[in-house]
C-alpha cells in the first residue's frame, strides 16, 4: 500500500512517532494508512515498517533496530531521518537541524543512553503521556492515544521546520549588519539572528552588543562568546544597573526611556531605538570600551 505505516501496536514510544511524523510532513505519507500490528504478514503490505519486523533495510523500506544484527545508536526515528537525507529529501544542513533539534535525543532516551533528570521533561516523555493513564487500555484506545501523539508529533515537527526557514531567510539581514557594523549590530526589526551570526563567522567578529525591537521597546543585549555559551555574553552591562526597574534604573542612567535590566546583566530594555543607544554609549563610555 503506498504510503502507508507499518509498526507494533500495544504501548508506543516517540521513535516510531517521530519516524512516522518524519515521514508525514516530508514524504507525504497518509496518516490514514497507519496500521499497527506485529502480523508480519500484514506489516509486509506497508510501504514502511517502522520499530518492528527485525530488519534495518532501507532500500526495501525497513526501520527496525532490535534485532541483534544491528548495533548502532539509531532508533527508528534516526533511521527515517538518515533514509530521508540520504535519498536527498533533506539537505545535510536540514538533517543536522532536525538531529540535533529533536531527533538525536529521542534515538538516545529510546535506546537507554540517557534517562531523564528529575525535573526535566523530554520529548520521549510527552509522547509517553499520550499513552492511555489505564494499563489494561483497549487495542482501539491505544490506537486512538497513538494518532493523538502522531498528531501532536506530527504540529511539531511542521512549526521546527517553518522556524528554520524563517532563520534562513533573515540570514542576509544578519550579514549585512555585520558587515555595516563593528560595535553594536542593529536590527531595525525584531529576527532570529544569534545562529546566523556564529555561522557567518560571528566568532571572529568584534561586536559585542545588538540593538533590536523588542515588542513595543527596543533591547541592548549582549553578544553571547559562542553559540554553545548562549547563556554567557562578551561583555556584561554596568553591574549597577543589575536588576533595576524603571524609576530606578532611569535615575542610575540618567535616560528617561529606561525600562528593565536583566539581574543577569545580558539585557535591557528601554523605550526607543534613540534609548537604546543612549545606554550603549553609556556602556562604552563607563566600561571604557
Amino acid at each position: 500500500m503506498k504510503y502507508s505505516f507499518g509498526t507494533h501496536d500495544g504501548s508506543f514510544h516517540a521513535d516510531e512517532v517521530t519516524a512516522l511524523a518524519l515521514l508525514v510532513v516530508f514524504k507525504g505519507l497518509d496518516p490514514k494508512k497507519i496500521i499497527r500490528t506485529r502480523d508480519l504478514k500484514i506489516l509486509k503490505e506497508c510501504e514502511y515498517v517502522c520499530d518492528v519486523g527485525g530488519i534495518y533495510d532501507p532500500k526495501v523500506k525497513r526501520f527496525d533496530h532490535h534485532q541483534v544484527s544491528y548495533q548502532g545508536p539509531l532508533s527508528s526515528a534516526g533511521m527515517i531521518l538518515k533514509y530521508l537525507q540520504e535519498t536527498d529529501v533533506l539537505s545535510m544542513k536540514e538533517y543536522n537541524f532536525f538531529n540535533n533539534s529533536l531527533v538525536k535525543g529521542v534515538d538516545a532516551f529510546d535506546n537507554g543512553r540517557v534517562t531523564a533528570n528529575l525535573g526535566f521533561c523530554s520529548f520521549s516523555n510527552l509522547v509517553s503521556n499520550f499513552l492511555p493513564v489505564e494499563h489494561q487500555a483497549t487495542s482501539e484506545e491505544m490506537n486512538e492515544a497513538f494518532m493523538q501523539a502522531a498528531h501532536f508529533t506530527i504540529g511539531h515537527f511542521k512549526r521546527l521546520y517553518q522556524r528554520y526557514q524563517y532563520n534562513l531567510s533573515c540570514k542576509g539581514l544578519v550579514e549585512e549588519s555585520m558587515k555595516k557594523y563593528t560595535e553594536c549590530l542593529l536590527f531595525e526589526k525584531s529576527i532570529p539572528w544569534m545562529e546566523s551570526f556564529f555561522e557567518l563567522n560571528g566568532l571572529g567578529h568584534p561586536a559585542l552588543f545588538i540593538i533590536m525591537p523588542s515588542g513595543e521597546h527596543w533591547k541592548l543585549r549582549g553578544i553571547p562568546p559562542s553559540y554553545e555559551e548562549k547563556i554567557k555574553v562578551r561583555h556584561y552591562l554596568p553591574k549597577k544597573w543589575e536588576g533595576l526597574l524603571e524609576e530606578e534604573l532611569q535615575a542610575v542612567t540618567g535616560i528617561e526611556g529606561a525600562v528593565f535590566c536583566h539581574k543577569g546583566r545580558f539585557i535591557s530594555v528601554w523605550k526607543t531605538k534613540e534609548d537604546a543607544f543612549k545606554a550603549y554609549e553609556l556602556v562604552k563610555k563607563e566600561e571604557k570600551l
